[in-house]
């Protein structure tokens, strides 16, 4: 089997909410999320998704992974998508750096694959534990009371695993997790995940002031350092995210105990295969983990699901459902939310069937 055709098609993804706000002022209305399609001389097509968060979440922006696949494509027409690490190591060579530009294409290929074998990608990457698996609510930074009625409100939809985005004022984020809190019951797990946002007296500060509350402290600081000597300073569970880009500062942070909990998106790796060998890594050194991705719509939820569905129970602290926050539906069988949980497809491959009227006329096309 060989690769013919790479197709990209840009679409844009309305939030529910309007607006969705995090630490440093940052916030986006509309999601630019780029939809790789790869093409195959035996008929099979695959699918995959990027969509970065904004230019300035991490070291990625939507016109980069357009401009990435342009550059990217041409080494890969006559490849075996099926072969998933030999694509990887000469993705690599192609083009240093930029994974998140691989990872559409690398998801779709995995697409191929399950189709090519008859078999679910959450097979493929381990096999299917349990029926489905706890989703998390990103709770946009906004008032500790407009904070706190969302989380009530998504609470009574099923949900119970809350992501609060702080790195703001530390006065005013201490009053946010303590009002959220508030609104919780015996079962639900919060997180105060500030981004990067605040500097490191102010994240001490911050544990200080919510030593009595059960959360989770995400990603504090800008730099691994500090954030290291945060989590020194308190007894609160402790999440590494934007620092955790590879498996060298993965191991290092399990040999520094600097997280209990680490999250792990599939576009920072590069992939399914990249994300699959830093989960795997994960499981064996006992550590939990969130798996997503940095936004997306139907077909990034399907990978997030798949991803999410073949790791270990005990080992998945939550995952996310980024279909549910937007108001453009780009694909067919796509996992969808039930009372805060969510089951990959069992259909082959990725599950899901693009709705061409959606994403239109391609932006790029190498052949």
């Amino acid at each position: 089997m060989k690769i013919t055709r790479i197709l990209a098609y840009r679409v844009e993804l309305p939030l529910y909410e309007t607006t969705y706000k995090w630490s440093g002022g940052k916030s986006v209305t509309v999601f630019d999320s780029t939809i790789v399609r790869v093409e195959t001389d035996s008929g099979l097509i695959g699918y995959g998704e990027v969509c970065p968060l904004g230019p300035f979440y991490l070291p990625a922006y939507a016109d980069g992974v357009r401009a990435g696949l342009k550059e990217l494509g041409p080494h890969l027409i006559g490849q075996d998508p099926r072969q998933l690490g030999k694509l990887n190591r000469l993705m690599d060579a192609a083009l240093k750096g930029h994974p998140y530009v691989k990872s559409g294409i690398d998801i779709a290929c995995w697409d191929i694959l399950g189709q090519a074998a008859g078999l679910p990608v959450c097979e493929l990457l381990g096999g299917r534990y349990g029926e489905d698996f706890h989703l998390y609510r990103a709770i946009s930074q906004e008032s500790p009371e407009e904070m706190a009625s969302r989380v009530a409100a998504y609470r009574a939809e099923g949900y119970r695993r809350f992501q609060l985005k702080v790195g703001g004022d530390p006065d005013v984020d201490i009053q946010r997790i303590h009002a959220v809190a508030a609104k919780l019951q015996p079962g639900d797990r919060l997180v105060a995940d500030a981004n990067t946002g605040w500097t490191q007296h102010e994240a001490v500060r911050v544990v200080r002031g919510v030593r009595d509350i059960d959360v989770y402290i995400e990603q504090p600081c800008l730099t691994y350092e500090e954030c290291l000597s945060v989590r020194r300073n308190t007894d609160h569970p402790f999440v590494l995210d934007e620092n955790i880009d590879g498996l060298d500062v993965l191991l290092r942070a399990k040999a520094d105990l600097a997280m209990d909990v680490v999250n792990l998106k599939i576009s920072k790796l590069g992939g399914l295969t990249k994300i699959r060998q830093a989960r795997d890594l994960c499981v064996s050194m006992g550590i939990a983990m969130t798996l997503e991705d940095s936004w997306g719509g139907d077909i990034a939820t399907a990978a997030i699901a798949h991803l999410a569905h073949s790791t270990p129970t005990e080992f998945l602290f939550t995952s996310t459902d980024f279909n549910s926050y937007v108001t453009v539906s780009t694909a067919d069988g796509a996992p969808q939310r039930v009372q805060g949980r969510m089951a990959a497809s069992k259909k082959p491959g990725l599950g899901v069937t693009p709705k061409m009227d959606v994403l239109g006329k391609p932006v790029l096309l190498v052949e």
